[in-house]
């Protein structure tokens, strides 16, 4: 693959439970985009997220992520993979039984890191970045659906990830928290990081301008230019 592309799938079937969920994708994402993926509850979007950190297996075609083959990939690289990843699910999947500082900690013994003070100061940086700095010493429950989503991103950002991974990251949250949240990973893909983002809301492909993608009938369609047409006239309006 060229130095600036991250993913590229080429006339990629996906299955699940044995259904087609997707026929025939043509896909390319880059360095530094902020990619939706958009669609109604079960068009496919979580399916295809799955795809990119081999939790689904891809049909047919060619499926390239960073330089893993996702049609030969083995089971042993699969965790090398994902630490390139950072995932953010709608239902946080915090370990309710640990403070926020025990969560990352976790992540991050568990994919590698050794030296307390290492581990301490990564942590420090990413609830720094988002803004929970004083928040490590609070359990789950404790936290409120946007400070447990904030945390959660910050659990994705622990291996300085080239691509976060957005599953309906607003779904769970009333509008004025949603709207936070998009700032903040609107301003993490400004520092350079990738965004691939699931949702269903394209009020926020509105107000966070990126690459839209619509996943409809087992066909994923760029939406990007119809949408900023559609824009563009409606405010000429």
């Amino acid at each position: 693959m060229e130095n600036n592309t991250l993913i590229k799938y080429k006339n990629v079937e996906i299955c699940q439970d044995s259904q087609i969920v997707f026929s025939d994708i043509n896909l390319e994402i880059n360095k530094g985009e902020f990619v939706y993926l958009v669609g109604k509850v079960g068009s496919g979007k979580s399916s295809l997220l799955k795809t990119f950190y081999a939790e689904l297996s891809v049909n047919n075609g060619e499926a390239f992520i960073f330089d893993y083959n996702l049609n030969k990939i083995k089971t042993k690289k699969i965790p090398f993979l994902r630490r390139k990843l950072g995932i953010v699910f709608q239902d946080f999947q915090l370990l309710t039984d640990r403070s926020v500082q025990k969560n990352l900690e976790f992540v991050l013994k568990a994919t590698g890191w050794k030296q307390k003070n290492q581990i301490e100061a990564q942590i420090e940086n990413v609830l720094k970045q988002v803004g929970m700095g004083n928040k490590g010493y609070k359990m789950p429950h404790e936290l409120s659906g946007g400070e447990q989503q904030r945390i959660v991103i910050a659990r994705a950002l622990l291996n300085s990830p080239e691509i976060i991974l957005a599953d309906e990251p607003t779904g769970s949250l009333d509008p004025v928290t949603g709207q936070q949240i998009m700032e903040l990973l609107y301003s993490i893909n400004k520092q350079g990081t990738t965004i691939i983002m699931a949702t269903h809301n394209m009020n926020w492909c509105e107000k966070f301008p990126g690459r839209v993608l619509s996943c409809d009938s087992d066909k994923l369609e760029e939406i990007t230019a119809a949408k900023n047409t559609a824009t563009t006239t409606e405010t000429q309006q």
